[in-house]
């Protein structure tokens, strides 16, 4: 059977439907951050407490991802990526209903649970599926989804909240959501190049630990848990510093703000592309050092330049992920859907310890100390990604 190739009927119609499933999973993984400062307010908790509205999801994902990467080389791709955003668009119409803190955090576990149910399968699905020409832009086209769905999920609550509140905001969000789900099952193809196992629990427990001989999987795993602490970090806390004084922004500029996300759009598909052509490393430090250049730049005190430096800094984080997802999925030998999903775990896993730890330095040192913490984070993410070329290169010596 052939593979999907670029420019045929297949390859259109499946990135049209991962990115819309990366769209609706992004648009309500993120759907709290820009509530972050409402939540404080509205609950009395303090940045880091409301934080965990966003943190509790992000850490049950990357539990969940695991669990749910080995169930899908049993059960089959396209069936648990359906339950998943049908299930996580529900969820996101009971938050309307939330009447205190305590009932948000417990359905925002439930929807991290679901959530799992694409990310892991969808890069699977894509590194199976594709020819390996393809792979890159395949990829790239679905991290855009992901960061349109961040975009506007963030601008439809931070907007609504602003001219109703946040129940709107997140009821309206949730029926988009579902609308959306249908569209995706409509037009995904079905997998043709995976076959699937009988689920024994201890032969995927095996296939799993051996991802971790591999010790360059480890060193993407690394680098994807500080790239993803840094870029949550930045997000969470960027709203407190702009809706606070001298800048006094409303909750609907700081949605709006997220249009920043669109920059992702661009750069994980051209970065993608990029690391085809050039080498995966070269294009992830070049993407790094984008980051850290836009983190610096959000210190100065013009709002013009912070803008300007959120925009830089996310145009590099998302070309940074499109590189080492897509890697991933290349070094992986076996179980491709497996080492994605312990990528994600990793990733999400840093979303939630960034997230929440940057909230004290955030109390403790303001937006100077969270900046400090991400500069920490993507230093890491340089070492790591010299270390990884250090044993791809070892790899091959020892192989020849």
């Amino acid at each position: 059977m052939e593979y999907i190739q670029k420019g045929t009927k297949s390859f259109h119609k499946a990135n049209w439907a991962l990115f819309l499933a990366g769209f609706i999973t992004f648009a309500n993984l993120y759907s709290t951050q820009p509530l972050l400062p409402t939540f404080a307010e509205v609950f009395k908790v303090s940045p880091a407490v409301a934080s965990l509205s966003l943190s509790v999801t992000t850490l049950a994902l990357a539990v969940s991802l695991v669990i749910v990467g080995s169930l899908s080389e049993a059960w089959g791709r396209k069936s648990l990526m359906t339950i998943s955003i049908f299930a996580a668009s529900i969820f996101t119409l009971a938050l309307a209903f939330s009447p205190n803190f305590e009932t948000i955090i417990v359905l925002r576990v439930l929807q991290g649970i679901v959530f799992a149910g694409l990310p892991a399968i969808a890069m699977a699905y894509l590194g199976e599926e594709m020819e390996p020409a393809s792979l890159g832009v395949a990829m790239g086209l679905y991290i855009s989804g992901n960061s349109v769905g961040g975009l506007s999920g963030r601008i439809i609550i931070g907007t609504l909240t602003d001219h109703y509140n946040w129940h709107i905001g997140m009821f309206i969000l949730g029926g988009i959501s579902l609308l959306v789900s249908v569209v995706f099952v409509w037009i995904l193809p079905g997998s043709k190049h995976f076959s699937p196992r009988p689920l024994q629990i201890r032969a995927l427990s095996k296939t799993l630990f051996q991802h971790f001989k591999d010790p360059s999987m480890l060193c993407l795993y690394g680098i994807s848990f500080v790239l993803m602490g840094s870029f949550v970090t930045l997000y969470n806390y960027i709203g407190f510093k702009l809706m606070a004084s001298p800048y006094n922004l409303s909750a609907t500029i700081v949605g709006w703000i997220f249009v920043i996300y669109l920059v992702g759009t661009f750069s994980s598909a051209w970065f993608g592309s990029l690391a085809d052509r050039y080498g995966r490393q070269r294009m992830l430090l070049l993407a790094i050092a984008i980051m850290f250049a836009g983190a610096i730049m959000t210190l100065h005190s013009f709002l013009s330049l912070k803008i300007i430096g959120i925009t830089v800094f996310t145009f590099g984080f998302f070309a940074a992920h499109s590189i080492a997802s897509g890697w991933v999925s290349k070094r992986a030998s076996h179980d491709k859907a497996q080492a994605s999903s312990l990528y994600l775990f990793f990733y999400y896993f840093g979303s939630s310890v960034g997230g929440t730890v940057g909230g004290l330095f955030w109390m403790k040192y303001g937006w100077v100390g969270v900046i400090a913490m991400i500069a920490l984070f993507l230093i890491i993410a340089c070492g790591l990604s010299f270390l990884l070329k250090t044993i791809i290169t070892r790899q091959r010596i020892t192989t020849t």
